[in-house]
């Protein structure tokens, strides 16, 4: 299920903000607002955002704004055909990295200035790089930058990036009926198992679903 524009436009902004390690506050005073708009703005409140007040807070956090919007800029082909003997590469673009993402335990680490050059039309929405060995049997390693797609909830079983408190972890995700299940894909690893107010929105949430996989060992 794909999240409502607003919601997705505040996730990003706030996993932005974090890998940049700067402050609701910070994004306020540089663009010249109050700190309940940032805070409006992250939670998804502002059911219209205004094209000025996104590209300030684009500008702050060194974003593109159409990335904080959701709109990808469709590729411009050529004119003229290419020869038969010719094939043309897919259109490439650097991918901020927003995060680590433990695969382990969870952890926050900030990764200002790293991207990923990768194909420009993979559907996603940020980049996390893991870090850690619990889902080698994933094939996924340690260093490899996931791809996600920013949404509120995946299917039993679905490899996500969720946040525990301000952390965030890559893990196999099942949701039960008064528990929720984190598994590893790595039998040394034991899963993490979250309930009560563990489950509190400020504590825990579906980030979102891992769709597509950067790594030097594939």
């Amino acid at each position: 299920m794909a999240l409502p524009e607003n919601i997705a436009l505040g996730r990003r902004i706030r996993l932005r903000r974090q890998a940049l390690g700067k402050t609701q506050g910070d994004i306020a005073s540089q663009i010249g607002v109050a700190v309940s708009t940032i805070q409006r703005y992250e939670a998804g409140t502002i059911r219209r955002p205004k094209l000025p007040v996104v590209e300030a807070i684009a500008n702050a956090i060194a974003a593109d704004p159409a990335w904080l919007l959701g709109r990808a800029a469709a590729p411009q082909e050529g004119t003229r055909p290419l020869p038969s003997s010719l094939s043309p590469l897919p259109a490439m673009r650097e991918w901020p990295v927003l995060g680590a993402a433990a695969c382990g335990k969870p952890l926050h680490r900030e990764t200002p200035d790293k991207t990923v050059l990768a194909p420009a039309d993979v559907k996603a929405d940020a980049v996390f790089q893991c870090v850690g060995d619990s889902m080698i049997n994933a094939r996924i390693f340690d260093g490899d930058a996931v791809f996600i797609r920013l949404q509120p909830e995946v299917e039993n079983g679905q490899i996500a990036v969720v946040r525990i408190g301000e952390e965030y972890t890559l893990k196999r995700v099942y949701v039960y009926e008064d528990y929720v299940e984190l598994r590893a894909e790595n039998p040394t690893v034991k899963a993490i198992v979250l309930r009560g107010d563990a489950l509190a929105p400020e504590h825990f949430e579906i980030v979102g679903l891992a769709v597509a996989l950067f790594s030097s060992a594939l």
